[in-house]
């Protein structure tokens, strides 16, 4: 279970990485005065990887700071429900 959380928690810094990215992009594309249906494009692109980081932020804090035993019935619950919140927030 630590291997996997440490892998979440480096896919959570790398999504906030490319985002951090994706945000420097869209700002040189507003010095460079680029058309508006493209930047809005990357926003929405944006909106979505940081939907997704919010899922994967949920996750590891169910996982870490919840305090549920592994293997319990309620870790099983859990994951269910961040699996359903992943869905909506898609």
């Amino acid at each position: 279970m630590e291997e996997e959380n440490e892998k979440l928690r480096k896919d959570i810094i790398n999504r906030l990485k490319r985002i951090e990215g994706q945000v420097k992009g869209i700002q040189g594309m507003m010095e460079k005065n680029v058309c508006c249906p493209d930047i809005l494009v990357q926003i929405s692109a944006i909106r979505s990887a940081i939907n997704r980081v919010g899922g994967l932020t949920i996750e590891y804090y169910a996982n870490n700071c919840l305090g549920v035993e592994e293997g319990s019935s309620e870790q099983e619950t859990l994951k269910q429900l961040i699996k359903t919140i992943n869905t909506f927030v898609k």
